[in-house]
């Protein structure tokens, strides 16, 4: 059972697969935002940070706006850098198998589990979204049994390829390596990776963003119309990367309350 009064939370309490010390870089965690009521809906969120840092603005803000529209929030210490591939990857499928497990304790649908990610966090929220599994029946821990497929992902000025000439080279750099394996390239380039599966995607970009280039966003939703799944996609004249909630632009501000009015239509 898990103890919803605590607010921090290691994924892996005996240490996490591929550590390499056990300083607080190397323990990948969540910190819990929870709400009152039952069967409502969370999201997980990842900050931005070029898979070399996560950004606070794109983290416990997120949270707090998500439990102002009564869901669930539950902030990721996902693994970067001199991390690399598949450390952030398996950080977040554990999370999300670590909500569905908990899910009864917290008053959370288990059915209703997304995540919400900025930037490299966008990078590794697709991720999520187009690589996962059902889980292992047979696994001794029982989070390890639990699917790790979200039920929705949102995508907020993402990375999404690691090809040019549209890639993130800082992103690539950090989370694949100075000279990745062209396999691996494809594998993690997102917009290859969408099938029918994929849950429903909410995005979000400027059309002159100078770091991630709004092409990211708009493979992944070719991909998602292709694949026949069911996508939002707004993208705004201008505003620079790394926006967060957007306070400053008030027009691009507005992506919270229509990413909001999504998440009421997926019943969150």
């Amino acid at each position: 059972m898990a103890d919803i009064n605590r607010k921090w939370i290691e994924l892996w309490p005996e240490g996490a697969p591929r550590a390499e010390g056990n300083n607080d870089e190397d323990i990948p965690a969540l910190t819990a935002y929870p709400v009152d009521g039952d069967g409502r809906g969370a999201v997980i969120v990842c900050p931005g940070g070029g898979y070399g840092a996560r950004a606070n603005h794109e983290g416990e803000p997120i949270a707090l706006w998500l439990n102002s529209i009564g869901i669930h929030a539950f902030v990721l210490r996902y693994r970067v850098a001199p991390y690399r591939y598949p450390c952030a990857l398996t950080d977040v499928q554990r999370a999300v198998r670590y909500v569905r497990h908990n899910a009864a304790d917290y008053g959370i649908n288990k059915n209703k589990i997304g995540v919400l990610g900025f930037s490299a966090g966008g990078h590794l929220t697709a991720s999520i979204g187009t690589q996962y599994d059902s889980g292992n029946p047979e696994a001794k821990d029982e989070i390890d049994r639990q699917s790790c497929r979200p039920d929705a992902i949102i995508l907020c000025y993402p990375v999404i390829t690691m090809k040019p000439p549209y890639y993130h080279q800082g992103s690539m750099l950090n989370l694949l390596g100075p000279a990745p394996d062209q396999e691996l390239v494809e594998r993690m380039s997102c917009e290859g990776q969408v099938t029918a599966d994929t849950p429903p995607t909410f995005l979000w970009h400027t059309s002159d963003d100078g770091a991630v280039p709004v092409e990211n966003s708009m493979l992944f939703a070719s991909a998602l119309r292709r694949a026949g799944v069911p996508f939002d996609l707004h993208v705004y004249e201008k505003g620079r990367h790394g926006l967060g909630m957007a306070e400053e632009d008030e027009h691009v501000a507005s992506w919270t309350s229509v990413c909001g009015l999504w998440l009421k239509r997926y019943q969150f």
